[in-house]
């Protein structure tokens, strides 16, 4: 009798957890993120040398997950359809490559590069979602341009800092209607930022020395 309990104890286990609830599974989609660049201008042989360095994230935009600002003003965060890459990353990488689509700079740079630069710019993804009660997608770049040193003895300057909003209508709230709007929104954002940056490069002319950037 003992040893028919002990047999029958695993049936009776399984039979119990055939009757709970099975777990739908949900995949997740890695949307991307990284905008291609406007048409290629002719370049600026004696334009300056632009450094973009690598954009930080603002407040709750350090993961992946697409944001979304409610009706009733609560964030959702999705963890089934999330960004490619990190937004602050995807940001850094487009704008370097927009700045150099625009032709305005003789060379653009990355951090590490043995060119020295006459411009860098730096700043923070302070803003990136889409709000369903303003029905648009938002994104918010706060930007610095300094003015490199020219010499040893000299001293860096800024020569602008700007917050730029870029929006884009939201026209529905399913994943692809969130995804396009707010790519849309960092496009905007993007042409106004490359505009900064080229207006800042009007009458700066190229350095003539070289050294590691920082």
């Amino acid at each position: 009798m003992k040893r028919r309990l002990i047999l029958a104890a695993p049936l009776g286990l399984a039979a119990c957890a055939s009757l709970l609830p099975k777990q739908k599974y949900v995949s997740t989609t890695d949307w991307p993120l990284t905008l291609p660049p406007p048409p290629m201008q002719p370049v600026n042989r004696a334009g300056p040398v632009l450094l973009v360095r690598d954009l930080s994230a603002g407040p709750g935009l350090n993961d992946q997950s697409l944001h979304t600002l409610r009706p009733d003003g609560s964030l959702e965060i999705s963890y089934y359809n999330r960004w490619a890459v990190p937004p602050a990353d995807a940001t850094t990488a487009s704008l370097a490559a927009w700045a150099e689509a625009s032709g305005a700079f003789s060379t653009v740079v990355a951090p590490g590069s043995r060119l020295t630069a006459d411009l860098i710019v730096e700043g923070e993804l302070s803003e990136f979602m889409a709000d369903i009660a303003a029905q648009q997608a938002r994104a918010v770049l706060t930007l610095v341009v300094i003015r490199n040193a020219d010499t040893a003895v000299a001293t860096a300057r800024p020569l602008a800092q700007s917050r730029i909003t870029g929006t884009a209508p939201l026209v529905g709230t399913d994943p692809a209607e969130l995804v396009t709007a707010q790519r849309a929104a960092l496009a905007n954002v993007l042409t106004q930022a490359v505009a900064l940056l080229t207006s800042c490069a009007a009458g700066q002319g190229r350095s003539q020395g070289s050294g590691p950037n920082f």
